[in-house]
């Protein structure tokens, strides 16, 4: 047979000057829209010397807007991750009427701009709003304060652990858990044992997606928080008001930090990634199901 014979046909894009092109097209997109600003706050962040910059992060109001960000972080993302873990469990390992339905529901911050998020909250907590004169007669606050940063964070950020293990959860089916239950292993044994080892990366790889979210939201915590400089300030929003007062130095410090948070958060997605997270995570083999004197020990 010739070897013309074994040729494969020609794909699309294969000719080199189209693939030199595409890539040419592609790296200037990257260092115009990614590199470039990265640089520019970087530049500018240290564009007065080191100690202009430690002086700029040290002040009292940056603080406490790096502060209430780590607190509204520390709140939210273990929240939404017990909430995606219960949804991703119930969607995909139960079958009940409506099951559809909730896994539409739980796409919806998606598809709803955050400030639209931000002004719901106020028509439902806020003084005027549904629940707002109970509120105000028990002197609970919850807009303009702690609570309706940390419930507009919540929102925006409530899908990401759900969406990374529901697929996952999925291609696994039930196989292995259904034999940890015929064996006697309870709802909680079979979870430890059987499930979350094999969806641990993709569970790691949604919480570090989720916190990168609720550190840099901007839009629904700027409706709910009121903007009060030193108080309900989330660095995200101090960097604004930096911005608005002429203090563009400061400004540019302050973005570093969450600059400096992105790319954490992109090393800890390629290391996760590395490990199996994400959709290309594998379940186990049915011998990593507990036995029988596993589950009675």
């Amino acid at each position: 047979m010739s070897q013309s014979s074994h040729r494969r046909p020609p794909r699309v894009g294969d000719a080199p000057i189209f693939k030199y092109a595409l890539l040419a097209i592609v790296l200037l997109l990257v260092a115009f829209v990614v590199i470039a600003p990265m640089v520019v706050i970087g530049a500018e962040a240290f564009s007065r010397g080191i100690p202009y910059f430690l002086e700029s992060i040290s002040e009292p109001d940056t603080r406490h807007a790096v502060m209430l960000t780590v607190i509204t972080a520390a709140i939210a993302v273990p929240v939404n991750t017990l909430f995606g873990v219960a949804a991703a469990w119930a969607i995909t390992k139960h079958d009940f009427p409506g099951k559809r339905l909730l896994t539409i529901v739980i796409e919806i911050p998606f598809s709803v701009s955050p400030v639209v998020a931000g002004v719901c909250y106020l028509f439902v907590y806020g003084l005027q709003g549904l629940f707002g004169p109970t509120l105000d007669s028990i002197e609970l606050k919850i807009m303009f304060a702690l609570p309706g940063i940390v419930l507009a964070s919540m929102f925006v950020t409530a899908p990401f652990v759900a969406r990374e293990l529901i697929p996952l959860m999925q291609a696994q089916g039930r196989d292995l858990e259904e034999a940890a239950t015929s064996l006697g292993a309870s709802g909680l044994r079979t979870f430890m044992s059987v499930t979350l080892p094999n969806i641990k990366w993709a569970l790691l790889y949604g919480v570090v997606l989720c916190n990168a979210r609720v550190m840099g939201e901007f839009g629904a915590v700027s409706i709910v928080s009121g903007n009060i400089r030193g108080q309900t300030n989330t660095l995200p929003l101090h960097i604004e008001l930096l911005y608005q007062d002429y203090n563009a130095v400061g400004a540019f410090a302050a973005a570093s930090i969450l600059a400096l948070l992105a790319l954490v958060t992109l090393v800890a997605k390629v290391l996760l990634e590395r490990q199996g997270a994400g959709r290309r995570s594998r379940p186990t083999t049915l011998a990593g199901t507990p036995t029988t004197s596993e589950v009675h020990s």
